[in-house]
């Protein structure tokens, strides 16, 4: 399992930092391609609308080639769109590169985490899923320190050497032992799957930090832009962030795996309400890059023991791993990319007040929620 657990990891700090080194980078954009804040919200949520367009697919596909398959094709495709985003002349290509992107990294993520997932007692499934996300984490730590980068020396060559990395990820996984595809999984029994409530329930959770780090995504680099941040120092904010959020992952995945999904999920929803009320009112930028910092670390903490609840949920009702994950595809993608894309144009078209405050008040909702619901029986194997 340590061979397989290190280039799941591998691949998804590559991923995620390629994604989260777009945030420095928005700034720019907006200002080279006279960017709206609903434009820059649109090539935010490029990203994350090819994963949803991905996610069921890329799970049927896991289980009928196999995961490792699946896995190189997703690299290779991750290699060349890396590339092409390093190059883009236009605010078209860029928004298609990033959308091609998303659709990679759904496949590289849901066939990886199957992979993973398949070697993972059920017992465990929290504490190996929060290393593993914990990695991803560390990934989107670098990305602000990868988007500072290209600022100085250029998209270019910082993305192309991006390019190759992932290359040498997908030899990395054609020597490495997989199991046999397993024929596939029924994609009406995925579709009966939206019949569950602890699956709907599981869908909501990873899809309300999504939204919250979506809009916070677009709004916070843009607020810490006009407020006197650079590049740079936009990128020192996020990186502390991720550096936080990454090192409380794990220590939420064993608290899940012991004292069930609901504690950690009941901390989250009652942070990310009041961090998110909050996050529109700093005034000065010390202040709001430490607001910024505190929101991070508080929407993190959803991730494990969500997709944890979800995959559990999905295996009691009958879906295998690849398909499992394919739910949090789904439920991630249309999150971030509504996050960025409807976030910045809603407070466009109002102010960062409304969307944020909007937010806060789902995640109070969700904690009411969350409080009466029955309490599930935890999976053990």
């Amino acid at each position: 399992m340590r061979r397989i657990f290190l280039l799941v990891g591998a691949i998804v700090f590559v991923d995620t930092m390629f994604f989260a080194a777009l945030t420095p980078l928005l700034p720019e954009y907006a200002d080279r391609f006279d960017l709206t804040k609903l434009g820059a919200g649109v090539l935010a949520a490029a990203y994350p609308a090819g994963v949803l367009a991905g996610g069921i697919p890329s799970g049927l596909l896991a289980t009928r080639v196999g995961v490792r398959r699946t896995t190189i094709g997703g690299l290779l495709v991750m290699t060349a769109t890396t590339v092409v985003f390093g190059f883009a002349g236009s605010v078209v290509l860029l928004d298609a590169a990033r959308f091609a992107q998303g659709v990679a990294s759904a496949c590289a993520w849901t066939a990886g985490f199957a992979w993973l997932l398949g070697e993972t007692p059920a017992r465990r499934r929290g504490e190996v899923m929060g290393a593993a996300i914990g990695t991803a984490i560390v990934g989107a730590l670098f990305g602000p320190v990868l988007g500072g980068i290209a600022s100085g020396i250029g998209t270019r060559a910082t993305f192309s050497g991006v390019g190759f990395i992932t290359l040498v990820l997908a030899a990395w996984a054609v020597g490495t032992h997989a199991p046999a595809a397993g024929g596939g999984s029924s994609l009406r029994l995925l579709w009966a799957s939206f019949g569950s409530p602890r699956v709907r329930a599981g869908l909501w959770l990873v899809m309300l930090p999504a939204l919250l780090f979506g809009t916070m995504g677009v709004l916070a680099p843009l607020r810490l832009s006009d407020l006197g941040f650079g590049a740079v120092a936009i990128g020192g904010v996020f990186l502390v962030s991720a550096g936080l959020e990454a090192s409380i992952a794990p220590i939420v995945g064993r608290i899940s795996d012991r004292q069930g999904r609901r504690l950690p999920l009941a901390f989250g929803l009652a942070g990310s309400a009041t961090m998110a009320a909050l996050l529109p009112w700093p005034r000065w930028d010390w202040l709001l890059a430490v607001t910024v910092v505190l929101a991070a670390m508080c929407f993190g903490t959803f991730w494990t023991p969500a997709m944890s609840l979800l995959i559990d949920a999905g295996e009691q009702v009958g879906l295998d791993h690849a398909l499992a994950f394919a739910l949090i595809n789904l439920a991630w993608a249309p999150g971030q990319a509504l996050g960025a894309a409807a976030g910045g144009g809603l407070a466009r078209a109002t102010s960062d007040k409304v969307p944020l405050l909007a937010l806060s008040a789902a995640c109070v909702v969700s904690f009411a929620a969350l409080r009466v619901a029955p309490r599930p029986v935890p999976a053990r194997r």
